[in-house]
């Protein structure tokens, strides 16, 4: 076979499994906003469940999703950036930096059921707290922390050796190197790795199950006291995500509408992860910018 021919060959079997991959997700996000948005509404996001009746919302639940995220993301961020700067910059290759390393991987591959069982052991069991949002919080972190460690480290590798040698040849130090020139380098890769961690928390809802719990206080919109039993902001109160909200409606099925629910709450989860991908994105445009003084 002549090397054009392979050639083609190849190219053409590598976009047929493009254009397979991208019809599926369009298929999946089409058949669940096509059956889902029409039940979405001003009333279903701002409203709460109804118990046994019709006509219920998941107000409360799009925002334990948000404020978890914010709570997941608080713990992850620092802790996995820090963790891939200590792996790329400073650990020596040695026996420690690969248990160290050999446990990241194997922390990765834990089911998040098993995370869930040992969130219920320790941050709800052990600590007394019970079922709490910064329970699902630490839980998802330690789901998300090895991914966050190894994008940090990868990122900060990809940057070209040329610039940190010339930061280190005109005497700045390794910390003021790692803050002004790797960090803003690879801000684009650590981005990308926190918009991957938080659509995992988005989505996860065996972990949460038995940390965060399947249920939600009466909240009052206007007390934001996090102290409060009925603040929205009191991470030490239970809270049902959306996630968790869809499989509890499909899975009791309590309520007439369980389906029309089940359906808008997953169009609007898709939709809330979309919007806040797209907004990270920008965001992370826009600040590499700014610490490039990049066009």
């Amino acid at each position: 076979m002549k090397s054009q021919t392979a050639d083609k060959i190849a190219t053409g079997v590598f976009i047929a499994i493009a254009l397979f991959i991208v019809s599926i997700l369009i298929f999946l996000l089409g058949y669940i906003l096509f059956h889902g948005l029409a039940k979405i509404n001003w009333d279903f996001i701002t409203s709460p469940p109804k118990f046994m009746q019709a006509g219920g919302g998941v107000g409360p639940q799009l925002f334990n999703s948000f404020y978890l995220l914010f709570l997941t993301m608080l713990i992850t961020v620092p802790l996995g950036v820090g963790g891939g700067i200590y792996l790329a910059e400073y650990a020596k290759p040695n026996k420690i930096t690969e248990l160290l390393r050999n446990s990241i991987e194997i922390l990765s591959s834990l089911p998040s059921i098993v995370v869930g069982l040992f969130g219920l052991l320790v941050f709800v069991n052990y600590t007394g707290w019970g079922y709490t949002l910064i329970g699902g919080a630490l839980a998802l972190t330690i789901f998300n922390l090895p991914l966050m460690v190894r994008i940090t480290e990868d990122a900060l590798r990809s940057v070209p050796a040329e610039q940190k040698e010339a930061s280190l040849a005109l005497g700045i130090t390794r910390w003021h190197t790692i803050v002004k020139v790797l960090l803003p380098s690879a801000l684009p890769g650590i981005i990308t790795g926190a918009i991957l961690t938080s659509g995992r928390v988005f989505g996860e809802a065996a972990a949460l199950l038995f940390t965060s719990g399947m249920s939600s206080p009466i909240l009052d919109f206007t007390n934001w006291n996090p102290f409060s039993e009925s603040s929205p902001l009191n991470p030490f109160r239970p809270g049902e995500t959306l996630a968790v909200n869809i499989w509890k409606i499909n899975s009791e099925g309590l309520v007439p509408d369980a389906k029309e629910i089940a359906n808008g709450a997953s169009a609007l989860l898709v939709l809330a992860v979309l919007i806040f991908n797209m907004t990270a994105r920008w965001f992370g445009r826009f600040l590499y910018r700014r610490l490039t003084s990049s066009k």
